[in-house]
């Protein structure tokens, strides 16, 4: 067994599907990790993110599959599933051998579970959408911070820049230590480090505009006022929102 090594990236994925197309590997088993490389199977393969590569990959499954297919395909790397670079290649070798359109094929294992899980992903997107809790510094910049279970923070841009167009913000990935930074007129990728414990709003006060805790406490006044006790259903709450979103949402902090 060849084992596949990348950069972990969505063009590091794609550079590594041109490399065991070019090198004509068969039984390979993809990963991200160096760590596994030295294992019992055969020698390690190390793939350089080529973006000409990876376009190439890209332009081919676009002559193959849907649009849609093709946003599927993106929405399951990023769950970051150990499995799913190996469960993607079979798809897009599924692709690429197949006659017909293939990509509604739930009777292949790949197609189904790639489905399924960038369904999960977009899920996630969407309720990171409806979570998101700013807050404003000093120097008049909203930030939020979040710990999704996927990597969904490429898939907000689009729906944050539209939405708060006329304002300076930065979501930050706690889990994955980055961070999407919007300064009134592009969107870019920013690591911070930040120190153990810091990651979360309850402990950012020092930085808050001098009116951010009024805000906050209005915040939390209103959702109080409409909470109805003789209403309520913790159960369907926690459904709607699950816990693990908790820490971060303004209205927990109480």
């Amino acid at each position: 067994m060849k084992m596949v090594v990348f950069e972990n990236s969505f063009e590091g994925f794609l550079s590594a599907v041109f490399d065991v197309y070019e090198y004509k590997f068969s039984d390979v088993r993809m990963t991200v990790t160096e760590a596994d490389s030295g294992s019992l199977f055969s020698d390690a393969h190390f793939v350089t993110t080529d973006v000409q590569k990876s376009e190439r990959v890209w332009k081919g499954l676009k002559q193959k599959i849907s649009a849609t297919a093709q946003l599927l395909l993106y929405r399951a790397f990023l769950s970051e599933q150990k499995d799913m670079p190996d469960t993607m290649l079979a798809y897009i070798r599924y692709v690429f051998s197949s006659k017909t359109i293939m990509e509604s094929d739930y009777s292949h294992p790949a197609v189904l579970t790639v489905t399924q899980t960038a369904k999960k992903v977009y899920r996630e997107k969407h309720r990171m959408e409806a979570f998101v809790r700013f807050q404003l510094t000093s120097d008049q910049l909203f930030y939020a911070i979040v710990d999704p279970d996927f990597n969904v923070l490429p898939l907000l841009i689009k729906h944050f820049k539209a939405r708060y167009a006329d304002q300076r913000w930065l979501i930050y990935d706690s889990r994955r230590h980055y961070g999407i930074y919007y300064d009134l007129y592009t969107v870019e990728t920013v690591e911070i480090s930040f120190n153990e414990g810091s990651t979360s709003g309850k402990y950012l006060g020092k930085i808050y505009d001098e009116k951010e805790t009024l805000y906050q406490d209005l915040w939390k006044q209103y959702f109080s006022s409409v909470n109805i006790a003789s209403r309520k259903n913790m159960p369907l709450h926690i459904r709607h929102m699950p816990k693990r979103y908790w820490k971060n949402l303004t209205e927990k902090m109480l």
